[in-house]
C-alpha cells in the first residue's frame, strides 16, 4: 500500500507540475508520463479519492482545451490506454463534465460544446462508452436540436452584421456535422430498433433534427457549405429512420425527379420534409440532395438492388441537366465535384451490378455520351477546380467502360479507337486534349497511339512555345514516354530498346534545343527535360555525347542556343536534379572551363543564365563550392550585371542567392567538421582541402564579390547595373546575417566604410524608384554600421537636402526626400536638428527615455513638415500660381505619408501626441484639398492656363475665374502668368513661426529674374496634391483598431473621423475630372473599404452598402443639378463602385454585387428616352470597369451574357455617347470571355472557344444572337438601292468569328449551330468590306468539317452567271470570301480530300470568270497539285485586266484589292514592276526578295530553274526602275533586293542599263543610303572613300533610327576582314580607327538589337584569330560588354601588328579623355526648368565602363612594349588639355551647392565622370612621358 500511496502522490504532483508549466511541449511530455504511472497502480487504488480527483482534473482539462490544441489529442490517446479498473472512474468523470457542458445556454458558447462533443465521438473508444452510459441519448439529441434552432434564430436577428453572421454560419456547420457523426455512431452502436418507436423522445428529437436540416437545405441565404452539409444530413437522417430500407432509393428518385406521390410516403416524412415533397425544388437543392444520396448511400455490393441502379442513373440525368442551368462559379465547381463522385459510385456499383447496368453504362450508351459532352464543354473551363474534376471524370469514365467490357481486348475496342481518333483530330491548342490523351495512354499504351501517327512527340514539342500549354504538353509527354519505356523494356529483354526510345523522345528534343526559338527552348528545358532525365538518367550521357561533338562548330547566335547552349541547359538541369557532379565532368575533360566561359558571356541571354545555373544550382545544398566555380562566377560578374531584361536580372539574382546559401550552409558543415576533428586527423588529411582553408577562400571570395558590386555603383552607372548590384548585395546581407552564437563565414558589415554608405545614399538620387527601394532596404539591413558612420555635420546636410527636395517642383524629387527621411529617422541625432528648425516642441518627449528613437524622430519630422505645409497652404490660398511655381505642396505630404508607413503603430508610447497629430494631419488634408480641388474638378483641368509666354495673354486667365469660384476675393487666378522675382514678397507678410530659410531656397538665385508658370505646372501641382492627400488619408484609416467602438478608445483615429474621410473620398471620386486625381483617390479609398470590411463596428460595416445605394440612386435619378461627370468614361464613378464591391468578402453571398449588377443591367438596357441617356452611359461605363476587375473573379461571370446583350443593343442607340460606351463595354467583355489577346494574329486559336462551350456557358445568348442576326440580315437583303448598314452587324460577327467547330458539336446537346449558317452567309452581302471579311471568318465555326465541300459548292452555285444583267460585286466578293475561308480551314485541318471534292475544286477553277477573288486559287496552288491546273491558271491570267490594260481609274472601289490578288497569282512576271499602283509593285518586290533569299540559303535547287527562270534580266530592270522610283517602301525593297544579289552581275548591268560607271553608282548610292558597302573592292577615288567613312560615322550616332544603325553594323561586319583587321592599313590609320570607333559606339547603343549586330564584328574578328592561331579557345559569340572589352584588346594588338603604336596611342588617349566641352555643358544644364527632365538619352551605356576597359588595355600595351614618347607633339597638346580640364572640373565641383548629388544630380554625375577620365588620362600621359617606365610606378600608386 505504501508503494501505491507513493504512486498516487506522484500522480498528483505530476498533474500539479503540468498545470504550472507554460510551455506546451513540456506539458505534453508531462501528460505522457502519467500512463506508465497509472499502469503500475494496483486494484485498490481505484477506490482512492486522490486518484478519483486526478481523473476528474484530467476530464476537466480535456473539456477546457480548444479543438486544435495538440494536448487534447495526447490526453485522449493516454486515457484510451487506461487499465480497466480505472476506466469506469474516468467515464464517470467525463459524464459529469459532459452534463455540465450540455447545460450551456449561451449561443456563442455552443461552438465550444459542439467541438467537445465532436472530440469525444472522434477521439475515444472511451467516447462511445460515455455515450452508452448516459442513461439515454436523449440529452445529446435535445442539445443538438436546441443548438440548431438557437443558432438559426440568432443568425436571423443579426441580419446585416457580416462578421457575426459568418461566425454563426460556421457554428451551424459544426452543429450539423456533429449531429451527423452522432447519428452514424447511434446506428453502429444501437442494434435493434428500440428508438424507432414513434412515441419515444429520441424519435421526436430525430424528427426535429430532420426538420431543421431540411429547412437549412432549402434556405438560400445560408452559406453554400451549410446547405451542402444539410443535404448530406437529410439523406443520412432519412436513411436512419426509413423502413423498409429497400424502398429508400425509390423515395429519393421521386424527390429528385419531382414525381412524389403522397400515398406510399410515411406521415413523419411528409411532416418533417414537407417542403421537399410539395414545392418545386431549386437547382441548388437538387444538387445538394444528389450529393447526399451519392455520399450517404451504400453503392458497393449491389445492396440496394434494382432500385439503387435506377437511382444511380436518375442522379446522373439530374446532374447533367443541371450543368446547363447552374451559372455561379461555386455551384459549377460543386457540380463537377459531385459528377466525379458519381463516376466513383458508378464504378463501385458496376462491380456487382446487373448486366442491364453494364449495358446502360457502356461507352456507347446515352449516359456516357452525355458525360463526354459535359467533359468536352468543361475541360477548358476558367476555373482550375472544374478542369481538375473534369479530368477525373474522364479517367473514371474510361474505367467504367473497361469494367463493362471485361474479357475483351481494350486495344481493339471500337469505343477507345473512336476516342483516340477524335482526340487526335482536335487541334493542339485545346488544353483538355492533353489530360484526356494522357488518361487514354494509360488505358491503351503509347505504342498504339504512335502507330496512328509517329510524329506526335514532335507535334507536342512544337506546341511548347506557348507557356499556357507547356505544362499540359510536358505532362502528356511524360505519361507517354514513361509508358513507352515500360512497354519497350517488357518487349525487348536486353537494352536494345534504348536506341528506339532515344530516336522518338530525345533526338527531336536536341534539334529543338539547338535551333528552336527562345520561348520554346526555355519551356522545354523548364518543363520537359527534368521529367525526361528523371525517367531515364542514362540518356544524359547520350545527349552530352551528341552535343559535345558539335558545340565548338555550332555556338549559336543571339536568337538560337546552338549546340553549346543546349549542352549548358542539359548540364544545368542534370546537376540541379542530382544526375551529375560538376567536378567529375570537368576533371574528365567532358566540358572545359573555356566552354563554360563562352556560355557565361554568350550573346543569347538564356545560355548565360543556364551556364550560371550550372555553377549555382546543385542537388545538395551543402555541396562545397570549388575554386574554379568561384573564378567563373567572378568572370560572369564582370560582364553581365548590365542586363536590360528584368527577367534576366531576376534570374541572375535568384541563382547567385542559391550560391550564397550554398556557401553559408556548407560553411556551417565545415565549422562542425573543424570542431570535431582531432589534431591527428588534421595531419593525416592535410593533403585534402583543409576546412579552414576552404572557409578562408569563401571569405575572400565573398569579399571580392562585394568589392565588385560596390565598384559598379560608380557615377553614371546604368539603372540595370545598379538594380543588379543592389539586389545581389541585399541577398548577401540577408543570407549572412548573424544568428546568436553561430560562427559566420562572412559579414557584410565588415565590408562597409563611410564611402560605401555614401554611395548607397547617393542611390536615392536615382530617377528609378526600384533603385531607391533596394538601396533603402540594404541600408536598413546594415542599419547599425551605416548610422554610426554619419557624423552630425553630414546628418545636418542630408536632412537639409531632404527638406529642400520635399518642396522641389520636380515630381520625382519628393520621392528621394521621402527615402532620405525614412533613413535618417533611425539616427539618434536627428531630433536635435528637427528641434533647431521648429519653434514649438514638447519637453516631455526629451525626458521620456522609454520612447524609441524612431518614434521620437518620426513625430518631430512630421511636426516640422506639417508646420511647413500649413504655411504653404496659407500662401497657396493667396496665389495658386505662385505655389505651383515655387512650393508645390504635394512633396511635403508625400514625405509625411512615407515616414508614417515606417512606424510600428501597435507599439507606440506617445499616444496622446499621436492622436493630436492625426487630427491635425486630417485637417491639413482637407485644407490642401480645398485649395487644389477646383482645378481637378473643373470640366477641363488640362488647359487651365494659356500656354502663350507673352504677358498680355495672361489676361485671358480672367476666363478661368468664371469657371472656378476662387476661395477668396484675392487675385487667385488673375495675376499675370510671369511671376516677378520671388524675393519681393515682403517678409513681414509671412507668418512668424515658419523658418524663413525654407522659403527662399525655392528660387534659383537672384540672377533668375522671372519664373514661368505653365498649365502643366499648375495641373501637376494640383493633381499630385490630391493624390498625396488621398494616400495619406488611406494610410491614416488603417490606424483604426479592428475592435472599434463609438466611444473614444486607445485607437489613434476615431470612428467619426473615419466616416468623414469616407465622405471626403466619396465627394472627390464622384467630382474629380483628372484621371491622376481620381485614380489615386481610388487607391486611398480601397485602403479604407478594406479596413471597413474587417472592422466589427456595425455602423462602419454597413457604410459601403449605404454609399452604394446612394450613388446608384443618384445615377438613376439623373437630376440636372447632379455633379456626376458623364464624360471621361464617367471619371471616378466606376472606381468608386469597384472599390465598394471589391471589399465584399470573397466567401460571402456577394449580395452587394448581385444588387448592383441587377440595377446597372436594368439601367444599361436602352429605353430611348432622352432622360435615360446619362444613366445608361454611366451604367455601361461602370459595367465595363466591373467586368475588367480581376478581384471580382468568377463571381461576375453569371452577368456576362446580359452585359453582351446590353452592349449590342446600346450600339444601336442614336446617341453617340451610348454607342461609344457600348463599344468599350463590348471590348471588355470579349476579353473577359475569350481571355487577353497575347499574339498579333486576330484569328489565332488561342483566344477562342468551341461553339458548344460558348453557348453552354452563356445559353441565353443563343436565342439573342440568332434573333439579332435575323434582324440584321433582313436589312441587308432589301433590294432597295439606298445603302442600309445595320450598326450591330460587326459586333455580332466579331463574337461568332471567335468560335470554332468542335468535332462532336451538337451530338447530344440541343444547341445546334445549323440555324446560324444561312444568316451568316447572308451577312456576306454587306456593303462594308470589313463586314464581308468577318462573315467569311465567322462562317467557318458553324460548318462541320464533313459539310465543307457541300457548302462550298452550293455557295459557288449561288454566284450569278457572267451574262446576268445585274451583278452585285459586293455579293460576289462576300460569297467568294466565305468560300476562301472555308477552304483554308478545311485544308488546314488535314482532312483527306475526297475525289469528288477534287473534281469540284477543278470546277471552281474552270468556273472562275474575271471577277473571281483570286486568293482562292492562290490557296489551292499552295495546297494541291491538280492536273491541268497551271494551263487553266494561265488562261485566267492572260484574260485578266493586268494583261489587257485597266479600263478604270483608281477610284473604283475594290480595284486595288482585286489587282493585288491577281498579282499574287502572276507575281512571277517582271513587268509588274512597271505597274502604276505602288501596292502592286510592293507585292511583286516582296515575292522576288523571298525567292532570292531562299536560293541564297540553298533551299531551292538551282538547276531546276523553278520560278526564277521567269525573272529574266532582273538586275537591269531593277536598276532602271530604282532610279525612277518615288515610293519610299518600294525603293527600300529594291535596294534590299540589289543588296542580296550577286554584285558582279549588278555591276555588269550598270553600264548598259543605266549608263553609269561603278564610281558614279557608288556616289549615287552614298547620296541615297549606306547600303552599298561592298563596292569598296574596286579602285575608288579618295574623296569618295572619305565621304563613305563620314557617312558610316554619321549613321552610328545614338540619335539615329534603329534601321540605320543596323545597316551600319551590317556594313562594318562585312568590312571586318577587309578593312578592320587586315594586315595592311587599307584606309590609313585615322580612318581605320574612326571605323573602329563606330564599332565601339554601336556596342554601347541603347538598343539590344544594335549591340548584338555590332558584336558580330567581334565574332568575325575572333573567328579569324582562332583559325590563324588554331590552338587557343577564342570567345566568339559574346554579349556587348564582353565584345567591348575584346574590341579594345584586338585594337591594341592590331596597333602592334600594323607598327602604328606611336601614332595610335595618342588617338586612343583622345577617346579616353572624351570630347566634352565642360563650359558649354555647365551653361546648358542651368536651363533645366522642364518639369519632367529626360536627362541622358542612352540608359544603357556607361561611360566609365568603357573608359576603364580602354585604360586597362592601354596600360597592358604600354607595359608589354615598354613604350615611351617623351616629347611627342600630340602628347604635349593632350597634357595641356587634360590639365586645363582638371582645373575647370575642380572649380565647377567647388561651385556646386552643399549636397550636389541631390540638388544638381545630372551636373554632379557629369563632373564626377569627367574627373575620373581626366585622372586616368593624366596617369597614362605621365607614364608615357617618363624615360623609364619603372621609375613611375610610384605615380601609378
Amino acid at each position: 500500500v505504501g508503494f501505491s500511496m507513493a504512486e498516487e502522490q506522484n500522480l498528483a504532483s505530476l498533474l500539479l507540475h503540468c498545470a504550472q508549466l507554460s510551455n506546451g511541449i513540456q506539458q505534453i511530455q508531462c501528460i505522457k508520463q502519467i500512463m506508465p504511472l497509472v499502469k503500475k497502480m494496483d486494484q485498490n487504488s481505484a477506490c482512492d479519492p486522490m486518484v478519483k480527483a486526478c481523473l476528474d482534473i484530467l476530464g476537466e482539462t480535456y473539456f477546457s482545451l480548444g479543438m486544435k490544441n495538440p494536448l487534447k489529442k495526447v490526453l485522449a490517446s493516454s486515457l484510451n490506454g487506461l487499465p480497466e479498473q480505472f476506466m469506469t472512474l474516468a467515464v464517470q468523470s467525463f459524464v459529469c463534465c459532459l452534463r455540465e457542458e450540455l447545460k450551456t445556454t449561451d449561443v456563442y458558447l455552443y461552438r465550444k460544446v459542439l467541438d467537445n462533443l465532436a472530440s469525444c465521438v472522434e477521439d475515444f473508444s472511451l467516447g462511445t462508452i460515455t455515450l452508452n452510459i448516459l442513461f439515454s441519448v436523449l440529452p445529446f439529441l435535445q442539445f443538438l436540436q436546441k443548438s440548431l434552432l438557437d443558432i438559426q434564430e440568432e443568425n436571423r436577428q443579426n441580419h446585416g452584421n457580416r462578421i457575426v453572421q459568418t461566425q454563426l454560419m460556421h457554428d451551424l456547420l459544426i452543429a450539423i456535422k456533429v449531429s451527423m457523426m452522432f447519428v452514424q455512431k447511434l446506428q453502429e452502436n444501437f442494434q435493434g430498433s428500440l428508438w424507432k418507436h414513434h412515441e419515444s423522445s429520441v424519435w421526436q428529437s430525430m424528427c426535429s433534427l430532420l426538420k431543421s436540416s431540411t429547412s437549412f437545405l432549402m434556405d438560400a441565404t445560408l452559406l453554400q457549405t451549410v446547405q451542402t452539409t444539410s443535404g448530406l444530413a437529410v439523406i443520412l437522417f432519412t436513411k436512419a429512420m426509413y423502413e423498409p430500407v429497400e424502398e429508400l432509393p425509390s423515395l429519393i428518385s421521386d424527390l429528385l425527379l419531382g414525381s412524389m406521390k403522397h400515398a406510399g410516403v410515411p406521415v413523419w416524412f411528409v411532416n418533417n420534409c414537407g417542403t421537399l415533397c410539395t414545392e418545386e425544388l431549386s437547382d441548388a437543392v437538387l444538387l445538394f440532395l444528389s450529393h447526399g444520396a451519392l455520399a450517404m448511400l451504400e453503392w458497393k455490393n449491389g445492396s440496394m438492388g434494382e432500385n439503387g441502379e435506377k437511382l444511380l442513373l436518375d442522379i446522373a440525368s439530374v446532374l447533367l441537366s443541371l450543368s446547363s442551368e447552374l451559372k455561379e462559379s461555386s455551384m459549377t465547381t460543386s457540380l463537377s465535384r459531385i459528377l466525379a463522385i458519381w463516376t466513383n459510385s458508378a464504378l463501385a456499383a458496376l462491380v456487382s451490378g446487373s448486366p442491364n447496368l453494364k449495358i446502360k453504362l457502356n461507352g456507347n450508351s446515352n449516359v456516357i455520351g452525355k458525360l463526354l459532352e459535359y467533359i468536352y464543354t468543361h475541360w477548358e473551363h476558367p476555373l482550375d477546380a472544374v478542369r481538375h474534376q473534369t479530368k477525373l471524370i474522364f479517367k473514371n469514365l474510361l474505367q467504367i467502360h473497361r469494367t463493362t467490357i471485361t474479357g475483351f481486348s481494350e486495344k481493339s475496342d471500337p469505343f477507345f479507337a473512336r476516342l483516340i481518333k477524335h482526340l487526335l483530330s482536335l487541334e493542339w491548342h485545346v488544353k483538355g486534349k492533353y489530360a484526356s490523351l494522357g488518361c487514354l495512354v494509360e488505358c491503351v499504351g503509347t505504342e498504339n497511339i504512335l502507330q496512328l501517327d509517329r510524329t506526335i512527340p514532335v507535334q507536342i514539342l512544337d506546341v511548347m512555345n506557348d507557356q499556357s500549354l507547356a505544362p499540359y504538353a510536358s505532362d502528356l509527354l511524360e505519361t507517354m514516354f514513361t509508358n513507352h519505356k515500360t512497354h519497350l523494356t517488357l518487349s525487348f529483354k536486353e537494352s536494345t530498346w534504348i536506341d528506339q526510345w532515344h530516336d522518338i523522345w530525345v533526338s527531336p528534343l536536341l534539334v529543338i534545343l539547338c535551333e528552336g526559338n527562345h520561348d520554346q527552348t526555355t519551356y522545354i528545358i523548364d518543363y520537359y527535360l527534368p521529367k525526361l532525365l528523371k525517367c531515364n538518367p542514362d540518356s544524359l550521357s547520350y545527349m552530352i555525347r551528341i552535343l559535345q561533338a558539335s558545340a565548338d562548330a555550332n555556338q549559336g547566335s543571339c536568337s538560337t542556343r546552338g549546340a553549346l547552349g543546349a549542352l549548358m541547359a542539359c548540364l544545368r538541369t542534370a546537376r540541379a536534379h542530382g544526375h551529375l557532379e560538376l567536378s567529375n565532368i570537368m576533371s574528365s575533360g567532358l566540358v572545359s572551363t573555356e566552354c563554360i566561359k563562352q556560355g557565361l558571356v554568350h550573346q543569347h541571354n538564356q545560355v548565360c543564365i543556364d551556364a550560371l545555373g550550372l555553377l549555382c544550382e546543385t542537388h545538395r545544398s551543402t555541396e562545397i563550392v570549388s575554386v574554379e566555380e568561384m573564378q567563373l562566377i567572378h568572370f560572369f560578374m564582370m560582364y553581365n550585371l548590365n542586363s536590360q531584361s528584368p527577367s534576366v536580372r531576376q534570374q541572375i539574382g535568384s541563382l547567385l542567392r542559391k550560391l550564397f546559401c550554398r556557401i553559408q550552409e556548407s560553411s556551417q558543415v565545415l565549422y562542425k567538421l573543424e570542431q570535431n576533428k582531432t589534431k591527428q586527423e588534421l595531419l593525416e588529411n592535410s593533403a585534402e582541402r583543409h576546412p579552414l582553408g576552404i572557409l578562408q577562400q569563401y571569405k575572400d571570395f565573398m569579399s571580392s564579390v562585394c568589392d565588385r558590386l560596390f565598384e559598379v555603383l560608380f557615377p553614371g552607372s546604368s539603372h540595370p547595373t545598379r538594380f543588379s548590384a543592389l539586389s545581389i548585395l541585399g541577398s548577401i546581407a540577408e543570407i549572412f546575417s548573424v544568428p546568436k552564437g553561430q560562427a559566420q563565414v562572412f559579414q557584410l558589415d565588415q565590408e562597409i566604410d563611410s564611402t560605401r554608405v555614401q554611395t548607397l545614399i547617393q542611390c536615392f538620387a536615382s530617377t528609378f524608384e526600384e533603385v531607391k527601394v533596394l538601396a533603402f532596404g540594404l541600408l536598413m539591413k546594415i542599419r547599425d554600421v551605416a548610422l554610426n558612420l554619419q557624423d552630425s555635420e553630414n546628418l545636418d546636410l542630408l536632412f537639409q537636402a531632404a527638406m529642400d527636395l520635399s518642396t522641389s517642383t520636380k515630381p520625382y524629387d519628393c520621392v528621394t526626400a521621402s527615402y532620405l527621411l525614412n533613413f535618417l529617422v533611425h539616427h539618434e541625432g536627428l531630433q536635435c536638428i528637427c528641434l533647431g528648425k521648429q519653434v514649438e516642441h514638447n519637453p516631455q518627449m526629451d525626458e521620456d527615455i522609454s520612447v524609441s528613437t524612431v518614434e521620437k524622430n518620426t513625430l518631430s519630422v512630421i511636426k516640422l513638415l506639417l508646420v511647413n505645409v500649413e504655411e504653404e497652404i496659407f500662401q497657396a490660398k493667396k496665389s495658386l500660381l505662385q505655389a505651383a511655381a515655387s512650393f508645390p505642396m504635394y512633396g511635403r505630404v508625400h514625405c509625411i505619408t512615407g515616414v508614417l508607413q515606417q512606424l510600428p503603430f501597435n507599439n507606440l508610447t506617445l499616444v496622446t501626441e499621436w492622436k493630436e497629430m492625426v487630427a491635425r494631419l486630417i485637417l491639413m488634408s482637407y485644407r490642401l484639398s480645398a485649395v487644389v480641388s477646383p482645378v481637378v474638378q473643373s470640366s477641363s483641368p488640362e488647359g487651365l492656363i494659356p500656354m502663350d509666354s507673352d504677358s498680355e495673354s495672361a489676361g485671358r486667365l480672367q476666363m478661368i475665374l468664371h469657371e472656378i469660384q476662387p476661395q477668396d476675393t484675392n487675385d487667385y487666378f488673375m495675376q499675370t502668368k510671369i511671376l516677378k522675382e520671388y524675393c519681393e514678397v515682403e517678409p513681414e507678410k509671412l507668418s512668424d513661426h515658419r523658418p524663413v530659410e525654407n522659403i527662399c531656397t525655392e528660387m534659383r538665385g537672384k540672377e533668375r529674374q522671372t519664373c514661368d508658370v505653365t498649365a502643366q505646372m499648375v495641373l501637376v501641382c494640383c493633381w499630385r496634391s490630391m493624390k498625396e492627400v488621398s494616400l495619406l488619408l488611406g494610410t491614416l484609416c488603417k490606424l483604426l483598431p479592428s475592435h472599434a467602438t463609438s466611444e473614444p478608445s486607445d485607437g489613434l483615429i476615431t470612428v467619426e473621423q473615419v466616416k468623414n474621410i469616407g465622405d471626403y473620398f466619396k465627394h472627390h471620386l464622384l467630382q474629380s475630372r483628372h484621371r491622376g486625381a481620381f485614380e489615386l483617390a481610388y487607391a486611398g479609398f480601397v485602403q479604407l473599404t478594406e479596413m471597413l470590411s474587417r472592422c466589427n463596428s456595425e455602423s462602419l460595416c454597413k457604410m459601403p452598402e449605404q454609399w452604394l445605394k446612394c450613388v446608384l440612386e443618384e445615377i438613376k435619378s439623373c437630376d440636372p443639378s447632379s455633379t456626376l461627370c458623364a464624360t471621361r468614361r464617367s471619371a471616378g464613378i466606376p472606381f468608386y463602385i469597384q472599390a465598394l464591391l471589391a471589399s465584399e468578402p470573397k466567401k460571402s453571398k456577394t449580395d452587394l454585387l448581385k444588387m448592383t449588377m441587377k440595377e446597372l443591367l436594368s439601367l444599361a438596357a436602352p429605353l430611348n428616352e432622352l432622360s435615360s441617356v446619362i444613366p445608361q452611359v454611366h451604367a455601361l461605363n461602370i459595367l465595363r470597369a466591373l467586368f475588367r476587375d480581376t478581384r471580382l473573379g468568377e463571381n461576375i461571370m453569371p452577368y456576362v451574357a446580359d452585359g453582351i446583350q446590353a452592349a449590342i443593343l446600346g450600339f444601336m442607340s442614336p446617341v453617340w455617347a451610348v454607342r461609344n460606351s457600348s463599344t468599350l463595354l463590348f471590348s471588355a467583355l470579349i476579353t473577359r470571355i475569350f481571355g487577353v489577346k497575347r499574339g498579333k494574329d486576330e484569328n489565332a486559336k488561342k483566344n477562342r472557344m468551341t461553339g458548344r462551350e460558348f453557348f453552354s456557358r452563356f445559353p441565353s445568348l443563343y436565342p439573342f444572337l440568332l434573333k439579332q442576326l435575323e434582324v440584321v440580315t433582313n436589312t441587308l437583303n432589301s433590294e432597295a438601292e439606298e445603302l442600309k448598314i445595320h450598326p450591330s452587324l460587326f459586333l455580332l460577327l466579331l463574337i461568332l468569328g471567335r468560335l470554332y467547330p468542335s468535332p462532336t458539336d451538337g451530338t447530344y446537346s440541343a444547341l445546334s449551330m445549323a440555324p446560324f449558317v444561312p444568316f451568316i452567309i447572308r451577312c456576306g452581302h454587306s456593303p462594308v468590306y470589313r463586314s464581308r471579311e468577318m462573315s467569311g471568318q465567322a462562317l467557318v465555326p458553324f460548318v462541320m468539317v464533313n459539310e465543307v465541300p457541300h457548302t462550298v459548292l452550293s455557295l459557288l452555285e449561288g454566284l450569278p452567271d457572267s451574262t446576268s444583267p445585274c451583278i452585285r460585286q459586293n455579293n460576289v466578293h462576300g460569297t467568294l470570301l466565305q468560300v476562301f475561308h472555308l477552304l483554308q480551314s478545311y485544308l488546314e485541318s488535314k482532312q483527306l480530300v475526297s475525289l469528288d471534292f477534287q473534281q469540284g475544286l477543278g470546277d471552281i477553277v474552270t468556273s472562275a470568270g474575271n471577277i473571281i477573288y483570286l486568293s482562292l486559287i492562290f490557296i489551292l496552288i499552295s495546297e494541291m497539285q491538280l492536273l491541268g491546273f497551271w494551263e487553266e491558271m494561265n488562261r485566267v491570267i492572260s484574260d485578266s485586266e493586268l494583261m489587257s490594260g485597266i479600263p478604270y481609274s483608281s477610284a473604283v472601289p475594290g480595284l486595288i484589292q482585286y489587282l493585288q490578288s491577281l498579282t499574287k497569282l502572276v507575281i512571277s512576271f517582271i513587268h509588274l514592276l512597271h505597274c502604276e499602283f505602288h501596292e502592286v509593285r510592293l507585292l511583286a518586290l516582296e515575292a522576288i526578295l523571298l525567292w532570292l533569299k531562299q536560293i541564297n540559303s540553298k533551299q531551292i535547287a538551282e538547276e531546276g530553274g523553278g520560278v526564277l527562270c521567269l525573272l529574266i534580266d532582273l538586275e537591269g530592270t531593277l536598276l532602271t526602275v530604282a532610279l525612277k522610283e518615288k515610293n519610299l517602301q518600294c525603293f527600300c525593297k529594291m535596294l534590299e533586293i540589289l543588296y542580296t544579289m550577286d554584285l558582279r552581275n549588278v555591276l555588269l548591268k550598270t553600264e548598259c542599263s543605266i549608263k553609269m560607271n561603278p564610281n558614279e553608282l557608288l556616289t549615287w548610292t552614298l547620296d541615297c543610303t549606306a547600303y552599298f558597302s561592298h563596292i569598296l573592292c574596286l579602285q575608288i577615288s579618295e574623296e569618295v572613300l572619305k565621304k563613305w567613312v563620314q557617312l558610316i560615322d554619321y549613321f552610328c550616332g545614338d540619335e539615329q533610327q534603329t534601321e540605320m544603325l543596323l545597316a551600319a553594323a551590317e556594313v562594318l561586319k562585312s568590312m571586318t576582314s577587309f578593312i578592320l583587321t587586315n594586315e595592311k592599313l587599307i584606309l590609313g590609320l585615322t580612318d581605320t580607327l574612326a571605323m573602329w570607333k563606330c564599332v565601339v559606339l554601336l556596342l554601347q547603343n541603347e538598343d539590344l538589337v544594335v549591340r548584338d549586330a555590332a558584336a558580330e564584328v567581334i565574332q568575325v574578328a575572333q573567328s579569324e584569330k582562332k583559325s590563324s592561331k588554331r590552338t587557343e579557345f577564342a570567345l566568339r559569340v559574346v554579349n556587348a560588354p564582353m565584345a567591348l572589352d575584346l574590341a579594345f584588346g584586338i585594337l591594341c594588338e592590331l596597333l602592334q601588328r600594323w607598327g602604328e603604336i606611336h601614332a595610335g596611342v595618342p588617338i586612343l588617349l583622345e577617346w579616353l579623355l572624351g570630347d566634352s566641352d565642360l563650359k558649354r555643358d555647365s551653361e546648358t544644364s542651368e536651363e533645366d526648368d522642364y518639369l519632367f527632365d529626360k536627362g541622358e538619352v542612352n540608359f544603357w551605356a556607361e561611360k566609365l565602363t568603357h573608359v576603364r576597359q580602354l585604360s586597362k588595355h592601354l596600360l597592358q600595351l604600354i607595359s608589354m612594349t615598354h613604350l615611351t614618347l617623351p616629347d611627342h607633339r600630340d602628347l604635349n597638346r593632350l597634357s595641356r588639355i587634360a590639365l586645363d580640364q582638371a582645373q575647370l572640373v575642380g572649380h565647377l565641383l567647388r561651385a556646386l551647392p552643399p549636397t550636389p548629388e541631390f540638388s544638381k544630380t545630372a551636373e554632379f554625375t557629369r563632373l564626377a565622370i569627367q574627373n575620373e577620365r581626366i585622372s586616368i588620362c593624366l596617369k597614362i600621359l605621365n607614364l608615357l612621358k617618363s624615360d623609364d617606365t619603372c621609375k613611375n610606378e610610384n605615380l601609378e600608386k
